[in-house]
């Protein structure tokens, strides 16, 4: 997690009507997740995801103190950009869910202490990204359902996603990101990733998740 402009945030997900979160003023909320999914309808295959926290469609923005940290309830995470490995999972993805997904290549290596992914999309590269694991978390840690959103062709939707993690990790800072010559790689840029130091870092040992059928909102 990262806290990056909420101005340049906004005008990454300007497209999808939604309006981004701010824990602080002027401050958002990037995310940059990794997982290989080893069992599940989809089959097994990795994935890379660029989130942002993003306010429910219809909310006004909060104003002072508390009513920021009251307009943080209900966020939601907005998928900006999802590429897969395989393309079943692909297909699924953008007919089923509408998540942008695309087809990358994106090698891990998760044997090691210090977890490691690149995304490659037609041989260049847009992101690469190191993270060393923090200390244990008490069982039950994490957030067990969330709002997740996402547009593909003009369509906004929200999908309700439930998550069971287990054998979770967190530190503060903890990630190194190196970027690379893709578009995606200059929008990331944009935010100050390439310089930005984590305000968090999670590692997931092992996780479920299930995804309800997503609904169109009205941003």
């Amino acid at each position: 997690m990262f806290a990056v402009p909420a101005a340049a945030a906004q005008a990454v997900v300007a497209y999808s009507g939604l309006e981004i979160a701010e824990p602080w003023p002027g401050r958002a909320i990037c995310s940059l997740a990794f997982v290989r999914y080893a069992d599940g309808d989809l089959g097994p295959y990795h994935e890379f995801a660029v989130a942002f926290l993003v306010r429910p469609p219809g909310t006004p923005p909060p104003s002072g103190r508390l009513g920021r940290l009251h307009g943080m309830r209900g966020v939601g995470a907005f998928i900006h950009w999802l590429p897969v490995n395989q393309e079943f999972t692909l297909e699924c993805g953008r007919s089923i869910w509408g998540f942008p997904k695309e087809l990358a290549d994106i090698p891990m290596d998760l044997a090691g202490r210090v977890k490691r992914c690149a995304v490659q999309v037609g041989g260049r590269t847009a992101v690469e990204i190191a993270v060393r694991p923090g200390a244990p978390m008490p069982g039950g840690a994490g957030a067990p359902k969330v709002d997740a959103y996402s547009c593909l062709d003009g369509v906004t939707r929200r999908t309700p996603w439930t998550l069971a993690p287990s054998d979770v990790r967190m530190r503060p800072g903890g990630a190194k990101v190196t970027l690379g010559d893709h578009p995606v790689a200059e929008e990331l840029r944009a935010l100050g990733l390439d310089r930005a130091r984590a305000l968090s870092s999670t590692t997931v040992g092992h996780l479920s998740m299930s995804f309800d059928p997503a609904e169109e909102v009205a941003p």
